[in-house]
């Protein structure tokens, strides 16, 4: 039987980025599913970016994410961390800010995702600098659309202004934090919401009984 072809990439460099994921992955997926989706995650980012400087870099980063969920779903619920999907319209405010928290706050007790409906070509300006003041690393942070397989891995989804937008599927636990948009928002402002959004990942925290 002939073997099959393997998809043609859109960055060369995307190759080391496939083989590095499919290595990590070895026995859970085939090398040809690590570079579809690597070429898939790449030429979605492309198409909202303004810049394709770091492309590449962020495109094998979404991929590991994107088969972290796929590897969730395989297994049994009681084997696995609680994974949190975080998602509001454009995936560069709301959503990254509490992405961030909540890695930062509970990194060994749950996996986090963040994503967009309508994601923007870059995260808000002052984003990074509130969550450095806060001693949390910014540098995970990039826009990215909401996919399928990241959706139905979420044990809990948190919506941060996307309402209907966002796709509901059967049994992942659904919260709604009402929170302001930070976009074009003063910096006094960015840390108010900040904080709010840390308020509000204390109760989620407080209601994992893995916690």
């Amino acid at each position: 039987m002939t073997a099959p072809t393997p998809p043609v990439l859109p960055d060369a460099r995307l190759a080391a980025g496939a083989a590095r994921l499919a290595a990590r992955h070895t026995g859970r997926f085939s090398t040809e599913t690590v570079q579809a989706l690597i070429a898939d995650s790449y030429t979605r980012l492309a198409a909202t970016a303004r810049v394709s400087t770091h492309l590449v870099v962020l495109a094998e980063r979404w991929t590991a994410e994107r088969l972290d969920a796929l590897e969730h779903l395989r297994k049994r619920p009681g084997g696995r961390l609680p994974r949190v999907l975080f998602v509001c319209s454009h995936n560069a405010g709301r959503s990254q800010l509490a992405a961030a928290l909540l890695t930062h706050r509970a990194a060994d007790l749950v996996q986090v995702s963040s994503a967009g409906t309508a994601p923007a070509a870059t995260v808000e300006p002052f984003v990074s600098q509130v969550l450095t003041e806060a001693g949390v690393d910014p540098s995970g942070a990039f826009p990215k659309p909401l996919t399928d397989e990241v959706v139905r891995a979420a044990d809990i989804v948190v919506t941060m202004g996307c309402g209907d937008a966002c796709p509901v599927v059967p049994g992942p636990r659904y919260l709604d934090w009402p929170v302001p948009n930070p976009r074009n928002a003063p910096i006094a402002v960015v840390r108010q919401i900040r904080d709010a959004i840390d308020a509000h990942i204390t109760d989620l925290l407080n209601s994992l009984p893995t916690t």
